[in-house]
Order: C-alpha cells, then sequence, then structure tokens
C-alpha cells in the first residue's frame, strides 16, 4: 500500500472496482473533517502598533476635562451639593483663620522661640543627656535671662520712663530754645506751625475724647500682653518638649518615597532658623551695649531706657537698628547738637562694623539671603504681622529660597 502513496501523502487507491471506489470516497470525506488535537491557532500576546497620535499631557487633561463633564451632566444634583459643601468648608476655614488670628501669632511666636532654643536643648542632648535635661536647662537660661531683665532693667526703665514723661514739657521748652530751633523757625516759620495744629487738635473735641480713650485702654493693653506673655512661654514649652514628635508627625504626612528629601530639607530650615533666633539675639544685646556706651559719653539722659529701646528695635532686622539710631538722635537734640553728634557718631559707625564683620560671623550658621530679598521679607512681614512678621520675615525668606535652589530648580533641570 505504500506503493500507491502520493508523495504529499495522501492515499491514491487502485482502481478496483465501483464499490471499492465508494469506500475510498467515503474514508476521504471522514479523513478530510479531522483535526489533529492541539493543532488550533493560539492566541499571541503583542506590542500594540502605535498610533499617529501620541498620547500628551493635553490629551490627558481633555480626556479628564471631558470625563468631568459626563459625570456633571449625569449626577448634576450631587455635583452641585459636594460644590456647595467644599465652598462652605472653605469659608468656614477663612472664618476660623480670622477669628483666632491672635491665637496663630502666638502660636507662631512660640514656635519661634522653641526653634531658636531646639539648638541649645541639641547641643546638651549631643553631650548624652535626654531631651528633658536640655529642656531643663534651655529653660533655665531663657528664665534666668527674663528674670535678670524683669528684676533689673525694667524698674530702671520703668523709672526712667516716668521721669522722661514728667520732663518732657521741660525737653520740648530746651529744644525750643536752642540755637538749632530758632535757626530753623528763623528760615521755614515752623513754631507757629507747630501752634496752629496744637490749637487746631485741642479745640477738636473728638481727639481729647480720643485721648483719654486711649489712655484707659493703656491698662487694658498691658493685661492683654501679660496674658499673650503667659500663653506664648506655655507653648514654647509644649513645642521644645514635643519638637522631634512633631516633626515625626509631620515627616510621616509625606509619602515614603520623598520622606528622606523632605526630612533633610525641613531639619535644615528649622536648624538655620534656630541658630538666626540666637544670632539676632547676640546682635541685639551687643546693639543695647553700644547704645548705652554711646548715650553715656553723650551726656544723653536716660541712658537705660535709650539702651532698651535700640536693643528692642535690633532685634527687627536690616531696618530696626537704623530706625532706633534715628529716633534716639532726635530725642537728643534736645540736649543739644553736640550730644546728637557724639552719639550719632558712635553709633552709626559701629553699624557699619556690625554689618560687615559682626553680624557675618554671628550668623555664619545662620541664615544667607540677598539684601534685597531680605529687605522686602521684612516690610512684607512688618506689613501683614506688624513685628512678629518683621522677626520671622529673613527665616521664612529663607526656608523659601533653600526649597526654591533644592527642589524647583533641580527639577527645572531635569526636564
Amino acid at each position: 500500500m505504500a506503493d500507491n502513496d502520493d508523495v504529499s501523502g495522501e492515499l491514491t487507491p487502485a482502481p478496483t472496482s465501483p464499490r471499492g471506489a465508494d469506500r475510498v470516497r467515503a474514508l476521504r470525506r471522514r479523513l478530510s473533517g479531522f483535526r489533529v488535537p492541539g493543532a488550533r491557532p493560539r492566541h499571541q500576546f503583542s506590542i500594540p502598533e502605535s498610533t499617529d497620535q501620541p498620547v500628551t499631557r493635553d490629551t490627558m487633561t481633555a480626556e479628564a476635562t471631558s470625563s468631568s463633564v459626563d459625570i456633571v451632566m449625569q449626577h448634576p444634583i450631587r455635583t452641585g451639593f459636594l460644590l456647595a459643601v467644599g465652598i462652605g468648608l472653605a469659608l468656614f476655614l477663612y472664618m476660623v483663620l480670622t477669628v483666632n488670628s491672635s491665637l496663630l501669632a502666638w502660636i507662631g511666636a512660640a514656635l519661634f522661640i522653641a526653634l531658636g532654643l531646639d539648638p541649645i536643648v541639641r547641643k546638651v542632648e549631643s553631650w548624652g543627656a535626654p531631651r528633658g535635661v536640655g529642656v531643663l536647662g534651655a529653660l533655665a537660661i531663657f528664665g534666668g535671662i527674663l528674670g535678670l531683665f524683669f528684676s533689673q532693667l525694667i524698674p530702671i526703665v520703668a523709672q526712667q520712663t516716668t521721669q522722661f514723661i514728667n520732663d518732657l514739657p521741660n525737653l520740648v521748652d530746651q529744644f525750643i530754645g536752642s540755637e538749632f530751633f530758632q535757626d530753623l523757625d528763623a528760615r521755614y516759620d515752623v513754631q507757629d506751625w507747630v501752634n496752629t495744629e496744637l490749637n487746631r487738635f485741642v479745640s477738636d473735641t473728638s481727639n481729647v475724647t480720643n485721648l483719654f480713650g486711649g489712655i484707659f485702654g493703656v491698662g487694658t493693653a498691658i493685661i492683654t500682653t501679660g496674658f499673650s506673655a503667659l500663653v506664648i512661654f506655655v507653648l514654647t514649652l509644649y513645642f521644645l518638649v514635643s519638637l522631634p514628635t512633631m516633626k515625626q508627625w509631620m515627616y510621616h504626612l509625606v509619602p515614603r518615597s520623598r520622606r528622606t528629601r523632605v526630612e533633610t530639607l525641613s531639619e535644615q530650615i528649622t536648624t538655620s532658623v534656630g541658630h538666626y533666633v540666637i544670632g539676632q539675639s547676640i546682635v541685639a544685646v551687643l546693639n543695647g551695649c553700644v547704645a548705652f556706651i554711646a548715650v553715656s559719653l553723650a551726656g544723653i539722659p536716660f541712658a537705660t531706657l535709650m539702651a532698651f529701646f535700640a536693643g528692642l528695635m535690633a532685634f527687627i532686622p536690616l531696618v530696626g537698628a537704623m530706625i532706633g539710631g534715628i529716633i534716639i538722635s532726635l530725642i537728643s537734640l534736645a540736649v543739644g547738637w553736640q550730644a546728637t553728634l557724639i552719639f550719632a557718631a558712635i553709633y552709626f559707625i559701629y553699624l557699619q562694623v556690625e554689618a560687615y564683620f559682626v553680624s557675618p560671623r554671628v550668623m555664619t550658621r545662620a541664615v544667607a539671603v540677598p539684601s534685597s530679598v531680605a529687605v522686602i521679607a521684612v516690610i512684607a512681614g512688618g506689613t501683614m504681622l506688624g513685628v512678629l512678621g518683621a522677626l520671622i520675615a529673613i527665616p521664612t525668606a529663607a526656608a523659601v529660597l533653600l526649597i526654591l535652589r533644592e527642589v524647583l530648580l533641580p527639577y527645572q533641570d531635569s526636564r
């Protein structure tokens, strides 16, 4: 039968009888409908061909917008309700922030002081002591400074302030009778203008009422200031104790893939703020000491009061010391132009030394902000939050610059 096989493997029956031919045809029909198991075509996994229009961000945005529109069209009532709830929550949050603006200012001040004391606590911790010991040490130093301030300086400042208010009419008379004012009055007729404005002020009864209201409001202001100082002190204590825990909670709110980077930047910012607070305090104390020496050498009365004012103004970076020096110079004109010249020469020469030698060395481990950015930040912070805003303006600007340098610029360069 192999001799009758074709090359293709098909059976070629020999010509036999018609009955045999019918059998061969029937067998061929059966074989034609038979399929070998496992010979079915399989589905293949292949990469789809790329389209002519690649998927871009604009395409994705368009698809998202289209799906959003579809959702809005399908569920208009639910979408409107959720939109109204979102607007209501935003207004409620705005109202809460507006009503509690004083509390937010206290929290900001307490956090600022806690960050300033944190380097001292870390230094104690580096010696092997627990954090509680470092917190007690920092609070002991801070409390000792405040105790010395309130026990020694405040009585002198209060006494000299009272004496200054009592002697203010005599100082004004001395200033009016001085050669400087007489020459100024001869040229510009200043005394007549002052008398006219003073009479106009006294003749208006509303001004007198506002003046007495302001005097009675001093007691309320003192009580409010004392309560604010107490709240800030308590919050500073809590923040200083729980600062590491607060940081860890903040870090865990960030995705794990970015947590290390955020932690590094946050540590740099908080460390820089802490060193800035310490450095600015040292600069303010030196400024007050130089002002005391200059006022004493110039023979200007109320030396302690003037030095306290100069040191307090020096806490405002860049412009505070200059403004304090100008105000003290104007007050010293009541004594004479010689005293003013002596004070101005000593104090303003020291400001140049402070700007080029003292501050760069004290602020070595603190912030580095360009002068133009620092001036803009101080003005903006003072406008929004007053003295507190001016104090935290430079650390805030430094934090923003650090984020721009370490996050935004590398991201833009990698695109």
